[in-house]
């Protein structure tokens, strides 16, 4: 990289673009889901989440002007994250499986109306 372009890669109106690229990814992140179209919807939740991590990362963390071991361990911490969440997902997202079940997360009746339980 020649001086002049890692002089203009750190400067202020840099930063300054990169912030208004995510806040206005910011902004279609929030308007996506208000259409109401579910492939929408996800597009924006997750894509563009992605394309915000990348962003933050590159510019505000340098990850790209790190060692590149630095890159290979968040690699692998994405890819151990995706193996945890791929090995419990099945269990955790049933209703029900062989002799258990999954509780409900209703707030008991008790609680509702402001009891404590058992009076005193």
């Amino acid at each position: 990289m020649s001086e002049h372009a890692h002089a203009e890669a750190h400067s202020p109106s840099h930063y300054v673009r990169i912030w208004a690229l995510l806040l206005a990814l910011l902004v279609v992140s929030v308007a996506g889901p208000m259409l109401g179209v579910m492939w929408v919807t996800l597009v924006t939740a997750f894509g563009i989440a992605v394309v915000k991590a990348y962003l933050v990362a590159k510019h505000f963390m340098h990850v790209n002007v790190e060692q590149r071991f630095i890159a290979y361990a968040l690699l692998t911490a994405l890819v151990f994250m995706l193996l945890f969440f791929a090995a419990t997902a099945p269990d955790v997202m049933k209703k029900d499986g062989t002799q258990w079940e999954k509780p409900s997360w209703k707030v008991p009746a008790a609680a509702e109306a402001g009891g404590h339980g058992a009076s005193h």
